[in-house]
């Protein structure tokens, strides 16, 4: 997740400081902005606006500067209130997606989501809404 304040900037000068960046620096960026505006940002040198790095999806949210603490937070605090397990899954499966098909692990992909969805992964009360849910079933 990339947030910006509104007063940002952001560029990349390596053609004009002659730095060359490989292919792991620039995947990235071709993977966020897609190749000509890469192209563009790599071979001029320029420096785009956090609107205009919006726009083309370089960051995800643009946010006044005052506001940008405090909403980053909020977002902080919305993702450690949720589920860690489901969290954990999201992870590790948005980054199989991200990764080249013949090196993605889809054995562990499917090891996460089970283990989510009770196959180990949360421990079993016997009280609480399975328990409820159990009682109903029987006629209780």
């Amino acid at each position: 997740m990339r947030f910006a304040s509104d007063n940002s900037q952001f560029g990349i000068p390596a053609a004009r400081l002659g730095i060359a960046y490989g292919y792991d620096g620039l995947k990235h960026l071709v993977s966020l902005v897609g190749p000509s505006w890469a192209r563009l940002i790599m071979y001029t040198g320029m420096r785009i606006d956090s609107a205009e790095a919006l726009r083309i999806g370089l960051v995800d949210r643009v946010l006044p500067d005052a506001e940008l603490w405090n909403a980053t937070m909020e977002i902080a605090r919305t993702i450690s209130g949720n589920a860690p397990l489901a969290i954990q899954a999201a992870k590790i499966t948005i980054a199989e997606v991200l990764k080249d098909e013949s090196r993605r692990d889809m054995d562990a992909d499917q090891k996460d989501r089970h283990g989510l969805h009770g196959l180990g992964g949360f421990p079993r009360r016997p009280h609480g809404f399975h328990g409820k849910a159990q009682a109903a079933v029987q006629g209780k």
